[in-house]
């Protein structure tokens, strides 16, 4: 392609990798390095001026230093006269830190948003945000991914008559209820209630679950205690077996021997917008939103609808349907 140059962070080369592969454009480099006092520095191998630049870097573990790469690449490209700057950031961390639900709390959501605009970005490309309002803290364009599909088609093809889409809470029910839709089975809820940021009470199930196989789907799987705590409810209520999935699969701390050990859990299907180092975990299944990423960079480049990636897989994402009397 002609005039685009994608770079790579430290967070995840491999994904970034991946979607040159797509797109049939080298991975350009870039030399992250630290001195002495601890700062870090970035530098472009590859010429900016008047291109459209993609930077790839999910924020994930360590965090803080992946987003002060991304950052600091971006100022680069900035100083190096690029036309257009596109954070392409598959995992924004900062979205679960996303209202004041406490007196004198931060708002990193909206902070880092702020952050990139600062640095020199001009758009963001990003994938399945915690909530719908952090778009809304973006003062730039923000295309916004969905990888249900892609999740959608690991199950697509199987015998599903006996299985149900379980959302562990009503939150998440709208994604949930489009899932169900695309492998036209029921779907059921969790009441839950987070009383810390790892420990969540499920007190009941809305939906039946009785005899059924679930299919839990969560955006994003961090310590696993909150699909411990639905699994556990849902054999109380009768549910036999579950299939895990998520977009995010982050398993920070004790998640992946909560997940392994537990005994309803046949499967863990998740995407690699995050890396997945687990080799021994026979249970996981990584599906790739690579070429996704790579299409909707392309549409970007071409000025073309992103939109319409989704259009029959998630109205929430898809164009606006046509309506009479309007042109």
């Amino acid at each position: 392609m002609k005039d685009i140059v994608v770079f790579s962070g430290s967070a995840h080369r491999s994904l970034a990798k991946e979607i040159c592969e797509h797109l049939g454009v080298p991975l350009s480099g870039a030399d992250i390095s630290r001195f002495s006092n601890d700062c870090i520095q970035a530098q472009l191998l590859a010429n900016c001026r008047r291109r459209d630049v993609f930077i790839v870097q999910p924020l994930v573990p360590p965090t803080q230093e992946n987003l002060m790469e991304l950052l600091l690449m971006i100022d680069a490209a900035r100083g190096a006269s690029a036309d257009y700057i596109t954070a392409v950031v598959p995992h924004y961390a900062y979205a679960r830190s996303d209202k004041k639900d406490a007196s004198r709390i931060s708002m990193g959501g909206r902070l880092v948003a702020d952050m990139l605009k600062t640095a020199g970005a001009t758009r963001v490309l990003t994938m399945s945000l915690h909530s719908p309002q952090v778009q809304g803290f973006f003062s730039m364009p923000v295309d916004q991914l969905t990888a249900i599909g892609v999740l959608a088609e690991h199950y697509q093809g199987k015998d599903l008559s006996d299985w149900v889409v379980v959302s562990p809470d009503f939150g998440n029910a709208k994604e949930a209820a489009t899932f169900a839709r695309l492998l036209g089975v029921p779907m059921a809820v969790g009441s839950k209630k987070r009383v810390a940021d790892d420990k969540v009470v499920i007190d009941s199930i809305v939906g039946d679950v009785v005899g059924k196989k679930a299919i839990v789907i969560d955006d994003e799987v961090a310590t696993g205690g909150s699909i411990i705590e639905l699994l556990d409810k849902l054999e109380e209520f009768g549910c036999q077996q579950a299939s895990i999935c998520t977009t995010h699969g982050l398993f920070a701390g004790k998640a992946v021997d909560r997940l392994q050990g537990h005994h309803m859990i046949t499967e863990v299907v998740t995407t690699n917008t995050v890396p997945q180092d687990h080799p021994d975990w026979t249970q996981l299944e990584v599906r790739s939103v690579a070429g996704l990423f790579a299409e909707a960079i392309r549409r970007t480049h071409d000025g073309k609808s992103v939109s319409k990636l989704f259009r029959g897989v998630d109205p929430q994402y898809a164009p606006p349907p046509p309506r009479d009397g309007l042109f």
